[in-house]
């Protein structure tokens, strides 16, 4: 996927408001692998919803977002499979992690699909992000800056063309901020893929192509 194109894309829920200041919502907006993209929204404006509508999660939106000019509501449920298996990766601001399950089984839970890294290089980003003492724990028994540093480790546990990071430093201090951006533009040039980072004011610092005001 090359890639994302969003045409006079609105929530539904926004559709009856009087008027809509927005550099992406009812506008034509293109997103290209290899460059870097910063969605900054006030909350309530629609920045989850952004994500997913992208990812497939949810289609309650007017107008159209394509792949490489394909409809995404078109899709079918194998090709969706597929995308999230080896194009897209996501980063959701709810994390979506399983309680009941090791931090290093919720990582292995997405790598095995594509078997992308190796068990010693999944444990080289837990030790990288401070957390290489939390691989056996329960998810639910971390606090919720340790879950964002495994959710992000999992993002990038898969090929992709795409990688949408959801508010992912909002737990997070300077220094670990530092080394997730640091990872992440590691693995983005290794696989050339776009990323699309959303904030309400704290950010991964990145040097963004293109800063957009949801």
């Amino acid at each position: 996927m090359n890639n994302i194109n969003l045409q006079h894309t609105l929530p539904k829920v926004f559709a009856e408001r009087d008027s809509i200041v927005s550099e992406v919502w009812y506008k034509n907006m293109e997103l290209h692998k290899g460059e870097l993209y910063l969605i900054e929204a006030a909350s309530g404006t629609g920045k989850s919803s952004f994500c997913s509508y992208i990812y497939g999660y949810r289609n309650d939106y007017l107008g159209t977002i394509a792949f490489d000019k394909s409809n995404i509501k078109n899709l079918s449920v194998s090709q969706w499979v597929e995308l999230r298996k080896s194009s897209l990766s996501m980063l959701f601001q709810e994390l979506r992690l399983f309680s009941e399950l090791t931090a290093l089984e919720n990582v292995q839970l997405k790598n095995n699909l594509t078997k992308y890294k190796s068990k010693e290089e999944m444990v080289a980003f837990f030790e990288a992000l401070g957390i290489a003492d939390k691989l056996d724990a329960k998810v639910g028994k971390l606090s919720f800056g340790q879950q964002q540093r495994v959710a992000f480790i999992r993002a990038l546990c898969q090929p992709f063309d795409f990688i949408f990071l959801d508010e992912p430093i909002s737990h997070l201090d300077e220094t670990n901020s530092q080394i997730m951006g640091n990872l992440l533009m590691s693995e983005v040039n290794k696989q050339g893929a776009g990323v699309i980072v959303t904030s309400i004011g704290k950010q991964i610092e990145l040097n963004y192509t293109k800063i957009f005001k949801l």
